[in-house]
């Protein structure tokens, strides 16, 4: 937790004056028992009523300093605690973003969420708590221990003897319990993931009818995390009767031997009362300082947890920030003896070889599992390859900036996925100076105008998270837009015209066909979409083993063959 200290840096004057004030406000409470006591004894045993009146106002004003110490504390911890939460955020985010798409693979999405809100809103209330009580609790403790040996030694020997037995009360429930408040962050991030699941995937769940399977699963992982936050709860169920049974105890002592004293005349009773107060005050102080352990438990927890995904490093590096010459003359895109694969498993592309002129159109083709989606992800350099290189414009890959060389190309994933707002402001992510009329050229050689073009509002018309408000293939269409607003030199389109009917599809190879001087990649499982293309790559259990042009390749490649011939081509 320690290590995120840097976030707080701008809050350091706020850190310093939260804690003083409260600190403040501590010592007038350690001085409310001995007025009450002086009341007691000097105006109410007397019947002095004006001794009790301003001494009673006394006591007033002390209070309202108090509350006033208070509120300029609480303020200065909800500045500091929510900037903090805000700066760490924007931090977390700006470093996730930073992260190639093996980390993000190895993190998953669910556990990232969960360390955004839950663990980043813990370390927000222990900051909050840090300026609030973290001085004032133990203060508290020591100072009614002081206040009750400056009234009399010999009674405070009670004090002595109960402070440590609650402490090691508390000690032994939050070593206990501690444990399983780590326990509990982990199966947080497995409640997340079924909650993800089930929500993203809603319509496909009910399609298959397993509702029942999907609740009882997400009960199954609820239930360990009810079972463990109960486990948690009855041992901390223990702290607050085992304690007061302790400070009543002391409280009886007190009560006991002070009237022993007050009848001997070594004490008054304003100060045995004074006594009970300070005896109180340290049980309630005690009670502070476990909730705080239990507070700083869950953060440090949390800190650890995001400070994982700060010492995260991406395997993927940036090395050239700066804009470089292209080789016009040079092929788009060239793979040289590829090799490549997820974390240390095996190979899911060896050896692949194979030249892209520009303003060509490649097909890949191939089996589930192929290797497909993940050879064009090399492209935009979403990941390094183990061997080879990948050239882009006569370039090795990392020698771009990710700004110039994802900048060149227009990217349509497997997924489509649209962000919440309007069909324009998605077309915006493609160029966000473009204008209608880019956006309607890249909209009909999507195929998508039509469609759009009668929804009342047009392009101005609502999206969903997700796009959920259009059909599957009305989202590929829109997506192949916003890439194609972009004007990019090399559009790589991975299945993502899974969704259209034969003549949409056909329509729209036919409309990319049309512009010049770019490359475009096409990854279908049907051998219509890729028949037309420049040249072919046949993939096979992570293998190139065929490439070339459609009557090449029926002639060459007996695995290409099987496939068209499982179509009727």
């Amino acid at each position: 937790m320690f290590r995120l200290r840097r976030f707080l840096k701008d809050y350091i004057v706020l850190l310093i004056i939260g804690p003083l004030c409260k600190l403040t406000e501590a010592v007038l409470e350690l001085f409310i028992p001995l007025v009450t006591a002086d009341i007691i004894d000097n105006g109410v045993l007397k019947n002095d009523s004006s001794y009790v009146l301003s001494h009673g106002a006394l006591m007033v004003l002390m209070g309202a300093l108090g509350l006033g110490f208070a509120l300029v504390c609480q303020k200065s911890a909800s500045i500091a605690s929510q900037g903090f939460g805000t700066k760490l955020r924007n931090a977390m985010l700006e470093h996730i973003n930073k992260l190639s798409h093996a980390e993000l693979d190895r993190i998953g999405t669910p556990s990232l969420i969960t360390r955004m809100t839950s663990d980043i809103n813990q370390l927000q209330l222990a900051v909050a708590m840090l300026i609030r009580l973290v001085i004032r609790a133990p203060f508290l403790v020591i100072g009614a221990l002081v206040m009750a040996c400056t009234i009399d030694m010999k009674m405070s020997l009670i004090f002595f003897i109960a402070s440590p037995l609650i402490a090691i009360v508390l000690y032994i429930v939050m070593n206990r319990s501690v444990p399983f408040f780590k326990d509990m962050q982990g199966k947080l991030d497995r409640v997340s993931l079924l909650s993800r699941e089930n929500l993203s995937g809603n319509r496909v769940i009910r399609a298959f009818n397993k509702q029942d399977d999907n609740e009882a699963d997400f009960e199954r992982a609820n239930s360990e995390l009810a079972r463990t936050s109960v486990r948690v709860g009855r041992i901390s169920a223990l702290l607050s009767p085992v304690t007061y049974i302790i400070a009543q105890g002391a409280i009886i002592a007190i009560v006991w031997f002070g009237s022993l004293s007050v009848n001997v005349g070594s004490l008054q009773t304003g100060e045995v009362i004074a006594l009970v107060n300070y005896m109180t005050q340290i049980l309630l102080a005690m009670i502070v300082v476990s909730n705080l352990v239990v507070i700083f438990t869950k953060a440090f927890a949390g800190a650890a947890r995001v400070n994982e995904v700060f010492d995260t490093e991406p395997s993927v590096k940036e090395k050239n920030t700066e804009i470089i010459e292209i080789d016009k003359n040079a092929p788009a895109v060239e793979f040289r003896n590829v090799y490549f694969g997820y974390g240390d498993g095996g190979d899911v592309l060896r050896n692949i070889s194979f030249t892209a002129e520009r303003g060509s159109t490649i097909g890949i083709i191939g089996g589930t599992g192929s290797g497909k989606s993940t050879l064009v992800s090399l492209i935009p350099r979403f990941y390094d390859t183990r061997e080879g290189i990948v050239l882009v414009g006569g370039k090795d890959v990392r020698e771009y900036s990710f700004a110039q060389l994802r900048g060149s190309m227009g990217i349509v994933p497997q997924k489509a996925v649209l962000q919440s707002g309007t069909i324009r402001s998605n077309m915006l992510w493609g160029d966000k100076n473009a204008g209608d009329e880019e956006i309607e050229k890249a909209l009909k050689i999507s195929q998508a105008y039509e469609f759009v073009s009668r929804l009342p509002e047009g392009t101005d018309s609502e999206v969903s998270a997700g796009g959920s408000n259009f059909s599957g293939g009305q989202r590929q269409r829109l997506t192949i837009a916003r890439a194609l607003v972009r004007k990019p030199e090399i559009l790589i389109l991975d299945d993502s015209a899974s969704a259209l009917d034969m003549a949409t599809d056909a329509a729209l190879r036919s409309e990319l066909a049309k512009i010049e001087n770019m490359t475009v990649f096409i990854i279908s499982q049907r051998v219509a979409a890729v028949k037309g293309a420049d040249r072919i790559l046949v993939l096979n259990n992570s293998e190139l083993v065929g490439q070339g042009t459609h009557s090449q390749l029926v002639k060459s490649c007996e695995l290409y063959r099987e496939i068209c011939s499982s179509q009727g081509v």
